[in-house]
């Protein structure tokens, strides 16, 4: 089964994350199928970039997303246009909104120091 998971990328004590399409049993960070974006908790507002063409695909093919990717995409509004992907919305539509809601989401990202 493949899932839709976090891979976590960055120096120690600075983590960012790839969200990758994986098999179930790999490891972490181990071996992935593709990367379908980028997350970093660690700016404020966190920095999502998300290929949602990709994504659609994939979850089509019946790749699950775990609890904490499903929280990203929530956050990012991809769940909400994938029920309107789903309901026969037209892709194009769909990824224009996507691209403007990245573009309007992700200016002027501050990083945050890291608290111990």
């Amino acid at each position: 089964m493949v899932r839709i998971r976090l891979r976590r990328v960055g120096a120690k004590q600075q983590p960012s994350y790839r969200i990758v399409a994986t098999d179930k049993e790999a490891p972490r960070d181990g071996r992935f199928i593709e990367i379908l974006g980028f997350y970093n908790p660690r700016t404020n507002p966190a920095t999502i970039q998300l290929k949602e063409e990709r994504i659609y695909d994939w979850i089509s093919k019946g790749a699950q997303p775990t609890e904490s990717v499903a929280r990203v995409f929530k956050s990012a509004g991809l769940s909400d246009r994938y029920e309107r992907y789903k309901k026969g919305e037209a892709l194009e539509t769909l990824l224009a909104e996507a691209k403007s809601a990245e573009a309007a989401r992700n200016i002027n990202a501050k990083t945050e120091p890291i608290s111990n």
